[in-house]
This record gives C-alpha cells, structure tokens and sequence, in this order.
C-alpha cells in the first residue's frame, strides 16, 4: 500500500438495518471522488445486499470487493471494500419491513466494528441506521447504538453529540421518557455532559470553548416559580466546571439558546434531554421539498463522546418508506464520514493496517 494512502484513517463503517436506505446511502456515499483523500473506508455489511442495492441505486459501475479482514481490503477508486458478514442474504429481506433476522445483523455489524475499533485495527467507526424493534425483536434488548457501544466498551461516563455545522449539542439523557429525563437532571451528570461537551471541542481543534447550557423548565424556571431544577442542580453544576476551568455560561432558556449558539455566542449547547437537543438540530438539517416528495437534504452527525473509540453516525432513522427505491440522500452518512476523520486524525497517529 502507498505510503500516502496508509497515513489516512481506517474508518469502519456498519451497513445499518440491511432493510432499510442504509445499503443505499452507504454506496452513493463511497462513490463520492473525494472520499479518496480523506480516509480509507471498510463496509461492515452483507455483500448480497449491497449487490442488490447496487441495482436500484443506479450504480452498476460500482465494484464489491468482499474481505475477511481489514488487512485485505484494496482501498482503490470504483471499489469499495466489505467485509462480509455473511449473515443475511437479499433474498431472505423484504425491503422496508421491519425483520427479526434485520435487526440481529444490524446488530451484529455494530458490534464487529466495535471489536474492530477496541482492537486499534480501525481508527473510527461510523454507523448508520438500526431499527430498534427489529433489533428488540431478535433478542438483542437495547435502546439504540450509544447504550451498545457503552456496554461493548465498558464505558461509563458518555453522551451524545449531535452536530451541524457551527452547532454542536450535547445531552444530558436521551432514550428514556421524558418524564424519566427530568429526574435525571441531577447536578453531577450535568457536570459530566458539560466536561464531556469541553472534551469534544478540544477533539476537534476548537481553544478555549464556551459552553452554553440550557435549562429544564420554560424561562429556566423563573427562579423557582416553573420549577427549581435551575437553582438546584444545573446552576451549582455549571459554577462547578467554572470553577475546574471550563467557560460554562447559564442556565439559558431553552427556546433561545440555539439561536444565540448559531450566532456565534457558544461553541456547544448542553441540553437536557433528547427532544430539546434533537428538535432544533433536525430543523436546521432536514429539508423536504414538497413537489417533489423527497428530501432535499438530511445533514447532521451523531456522535458518541466518553468512549475509548471514536464513533460518529447519521443523524436520521432506518427510513424504511423510502429503501429500495434509490432516492435516499447520503449526506448525513457524509457527514458522519468527515467528522470521523476529523476526530482520528485530531487523536494523532492513525491505525497502520
């Protein structure tokens, strides 16, 4: 292998529910020219569906080089590597259909990439799209891919990024009920997301970073009259990573926070729960056209921050009304490529395979 080509990052990346637009995106994405010189990327998928996925994609031209390892991988221009799990075929899916047999290799695609990223023979990993009920369904009892990738690298301490361009947003808590989420507003794991939102920023090259954190209640609860979880838990938290350092400002009402970090006031928003992060960063990324039915653009990265490994995702679902039609929009993927990139090559020293 080139000199050249052996300095770039070795990205994995999971084909996602093999029912869903993942196959699709996952090829139009490595067909993109420019991926070339940004990394060398290894699909974690099922070869017979990525040769199905070819057909309706439109890209025939497009080679499948099928691997048992990264080190056999060719990383050449028209080809893309997979190494092939052998464990679902295109004739035993139905395309956009929720499928016990999907879900357990989805599954399992995440957990080979894991393995390979804990073992240092990839840089990152990148993953699209699981159906949480098809992966429920086959046994496999989790909520999504973070709560995965905590357990498989016994990790403790972590949280999600989302990210679109200058707006970066951490969570508190993510895939419980909100009522849930309100309990876990608690001064310590406030502490946590806003360390792990100031660890982020350094990872990816940003001195000195301001850190807005949003409140729980409407108005941040106006000094108690809305609720007092403001006064008493984020509050306290923020002056204790003001006091370790961190330029951590707030609590800021939730319905203006966003606005103020796009226009330049903070670096990363820590919101309190799901919904409040995911809601305003879908907005700004996900545009549908009405005429023509499809969506003109589906941006934003997902990222999993506290892990010994470096993982970014798409920041959108399995799509299962759009698979198999060869509409699919690949940008979020892109995304979750560069950002995967970005933080490897920020680590130093990028895997030799």
């Amino acid at each position: 292998m080139a000199t050249e080509l052996r300095k770039l990052p070795l990205i994995a990346i999971t084909m996602g529910d093999p029912s869903s637009i993942g196959p699709e995106i996952t090829l139009k994405a490595l067909s993109d020219p420019s991926l070339a010189g940004k990394c060398r990327p290894l699909v974690i998928g099922d070869i017979t569906v990525l040769r199905e996925a070819l057909g309706f994609a439109g890209m025939p031209r497009l080679a499948l080089h099928a691997v048992r390892d990264a080190g056999q991988a060719r990383f050449e221009g028209g080809t893309v590597d997979v190494l092939d799990m052998g464990i679902v075929g295109a004739s035993e899916l139905e395309w956009g259909k929720v499928s016990p047999l999907a879900g357990d290799a989805a599954f399992h695609y995440v957990t080979k990439a894991i393995e390979l990223a804990m073992a240092r023979e990839v840089d990152a990993m990148v993953t699209n799209a699981l159906n949480k009920e098809a992966m429920n369904l086959a046994g496999h009892r989790y909520s999504g891919h973070t709560e995965i990738l905590a357990e498989y690298t016994h990790t403790q301490r972590y949280s999600m990024m989302l990210a679109l361009g200058d707006l970066r947003v951490v969570h508190v808590s993510t895939h419980v009920s909100l009522r849930e989420a309100c309990n876990r507003v608690k001064r310590a794991r406030v502490l946590e997301a806003i360390t792990l939102a100031a660890d982020a920023c350094a990872g990816l090259g940003i001195a000195s970073p301001r850190i807005g954190v949003a409140g729980l209640n409407p108005h941040c609860g106006e000094n108690g009259l809305f609720g007092r979880e403001e006064m008493e838990e984020i509050a306290p938290a923020i002056a204790d990573a003001r006091a370790s350092g961190i330029d951590a400002l707030g609590p800021v009402p939730a319905d203006t926070i966003f606005s103020k970090a796009l226009g330049g006031w903070y670096d990363i928003v820590v919101a309190m729960y799901h919904d409040q992060g995911h809601i305003p960063m879908k907005t700004l990324g996900f545009s549908f056209d009405r005429e023509t039915g499809l969506w003109e653009s589906v941006e934003g990265v997902n990222v999993t921050l506290g892990l010994p490994i470096i993982r970014s995702s798409v920041d959108h679902g399995t799509a299962f009304d759009q698979a198999g039609l060869g509409t699919a929009n690949p940008l979020s993927l892109r995304n979750a490529i560069d950002y995967a990139c970005c933080f490897a090559l920020g680590r130093r020293g990028p895997t030799q395979a």
